[in-house]
Order: structure tokens, then sequence, then C-alpha cells
């Protein structure tokens, strides 16, 4: 069987052009994939912008999204290892 490759935006394309009942399929479809490892590493990644927020005398759950946001950008740009890993 030939391989098609398509675009992130064509195959969104495509599902929105399915029946509800058949998009609600690809839903149920990709829910039951194995989304652990993500689930580990935005929690993983989370503890370690805590730590390093702890390392610099700032309180991670004290800051606002913004804060947090900037505080990210100025880590990543020298550490951004620290805070996003695999496992």
């Amino acid at each position: 069987m030939p391989t098609l490759t398509l675009t992130d935006a064509q195959v969104m394309q495509l599902v929105k052009q399915l029946p509800q009942q058949q998009q609600i399929e690809v839903f149920k479809f990709l829910l039951s994939q194995n989304w652990a490892n993500w689930v580990y590493l935005s929690q993983d990644s989370e503890q370690r912008a805590r730590k390093v927020a702890s390392d610099r005398s700032q309180d991670w759950d004290a800051m606002t999204e913004d804060e947090r946001e900037k505080f990210i950008d100025g880590v990543c740009g020298t550490e951004g290892y620290l805070i996003i890993r695999k496992p």
C-alpha cells in the first residue's frame, strides 16, 4: 500500500470533514493512546521548574503564569536542560 504524507493542518481538515460520530471515534482513539510518558514529563518538568526557581530564591507556586513564562525563557537561554529532560 502506498504511503500518503500529510501535514498536520491537512490531517485536521480531513478530521473536520468526517461526520460527527466518526470524529468522536477519532477522539476516543486518541484518548486511548499511551499518554503516560507525556504526563510524566509534564509533572517532572514542573517539579524541575520549582527546584530551579528555588535555587534562584524564587517561589514557582507564587509566580503568575506570565512570570513563569518569563522565568523559563530566562533559564532556557543557558540551562534549559534542567527543566525539560527525557526520563
